[in-house]
């Protein structure tokens, strides 16, 4: 997996000070889409366990609430299967449940669920259950809405999963 960015100190994707994780690759292709060069699965630098080390160090203070994922999309299946191993490093690191996990996603929930969707791997429902907050749903142009706190489009929910 790639990564397009990281971002150490965000405030506009989700609640707090968190650190933000841009993956590349996404085969949604949502028309106005904020974050386009990230749809190629080579955009970026490799996701590496130094890259994982980094986030891991910039979650540390307590002024940092959490962890956002978005992109890209990280629920794309050879997302999820690099980002799961990379979730259980950081739980176990911060054993106590203080930092909070947000995931942006182009999927809905019921996609998600669903045993007969291609979102639908053998570590997504692990990934679900490590999620705190799940913004879910395409990015739809037409219902863009700049009003919306933590998502772009009216159709898009913020699901809170734990």
């Amino acid at each position: 997996m790639n990564y397009a960015s990281i971002r150490k100190h965000d405030i506009a994707n989700g609640e707090g000070v968190r650190v933000s994780l841009f993956v590349s690759g996404c085969t949604h292709r949502c028309r106005g889409c904020f974050n386009e060069e990230a749809q190629a699965f080579d955009y970026g630098e490799p996701f590496t366990v130094e890259t994982e080390n980094e986030i891991i160090e910039a979650l540390k203070p307590d002024y940092i609430a959490g962890l956002t994922l978005l992109g890209g999309e990280p629920m794309e299946p050879d997302n999820q299967r690099a980002l799961v191993p990379f979730l259980r490093r950081v739980s176990a690191s911060f054993p106590d449940g203080g930092k909070t996990l947000w995931v942006y996603t182009g999927c809905t929930l019921e996609e998600l669920q669903d045993e007969g969707s291609r979102w639908r791997t053998e570590v997504t429902g692990e990934f679900l259950a490590m999620t705190d907050v799940l913004v879910d749903g395409p990015f739809v142009e037409e219902l863009k809405d700049i009003s919306l706190r933590f998502r772009g489009s009216s159709n898009q929910r913020i699901l809170r999963l734990r």
